[in-house]
């Protein structure tokens, strides 16, 4: 599941996020979404997310479990 719709991504959720410094390598940091940042329901590149650690980075993915 791609992660560009909000209503799919909650707090709590394991997410794959792409961080600013890695958009260029595609690089995917892991890890558990603490605050949603994105309003619109819908981005292209995906909702920016913090994750609980405090990294801030787009969904690209999220981890099914």
């Amino acid at each position: 599941m791609n992660g560009q719709n909000r209503e799919d991504i909650y707090p709590g959720l394991e997410v794959d996020i792409i961080l600013k410094k890695d958009q260029r390598s595609g690089k995917l940091t892991r890890g558990i979404v603490k605050d949603l940042l994105t309003s619109s329901s819908f981005h292209s590149r995906g909702i920016k997310v913090r994750l609980e650690d405090g990294q801030v980075g787009r969904v690209a993915n999220i981890v099914e479990e």
